[in-house]
């Protein structure tokens, strides 16, 4: 694969919002790869950017990696999916990746432009209020069956190891569920074409 030299920065280095923005005003602009939730998608997303949640890149990635042979920029709400997405593809060898710090939140506090669909809650807000849910009511539970605090504990430990692995059980459940899926569920067939070059709608 070729790798141009005109990007603000290195791959593996993350971009700032003001970089990302200006690189894609230029000749060169990059793809973009948005890794969240199809909801979470169409709720809100940078223009022209292209929809491929985490779990699907990562069973694809080889196939949609053939097609990157060009500047590739990750994006999730926050960076940490998009980190998850850029190790998927390091593994299969893509070396010019480069991930969005703070993500599209960063983007939007920038003031850069994005396309809005229907409003709905992002994963990471869906993860807090289950997990917070969950331990709340095992609390209150725990006053008339002790054995309920094991769950609270479970779910601690659970959002422990979310953070020391950088990955999150219940988000992947979360992101299947209907509510996430928004209109259309990313379509890969069509993502791959596009990037081949192949499809005839713009980006």
């Amino acid at each position: 694969m070729t790798t141009l030299t005109t990007a603000p920065v290195l791959p593996g280095e993350h971009l700032a919002p003001a970089e990302l923005r200006s690189w894609l005003e230029s000749a060169d602009a990059p793809h973009v790869l948005d890794v969240r939730s199809p909801a979470e998608f169409e709720t809100v997303h940078i223009p022209g950017s292209y929809n491929v949640p985490l779990e699907t890149l990562r069973e694809h990635r080889e196939r949609l990696a053939r097609h990157l042979d060009e500047h590739a920029v990750l994006v999730c709400r926050s960076g940490m999916r998009a980190k998850q997405a850029e190790t998927a593809f390091a593994a299969v060898g893509l070396p010019n990746v480069h991930v969005l710090d703070g993500g599209v939140s960063a983007w939007e506090a920038e003031g850069a432009p994005v396309e809005r669909g229907a409003a709905r809650w992002d994963l990471e807000r869906q993860v807090r209020l289950v997990a917070g849910g969950i331990v709340l009511a095992a609390g209150l539970g725990s006053v008339v069956v002790p054995g309920l605090r094991w769950i609270a504990t479970g779910i601690g430990a659970g959002l422990v190891t979310a953070a020391a692995t950088d990955t999150c059980a219940m988000g992947a459940v979360l992101s299947k569920l209907p509510y996430n899926r928004g209109a259309a569920s990313c379509d890969v067939d069509a993502v791959v074409a596009e990037l081949a070059g192949t499809a005839t709608s713009a980006r």
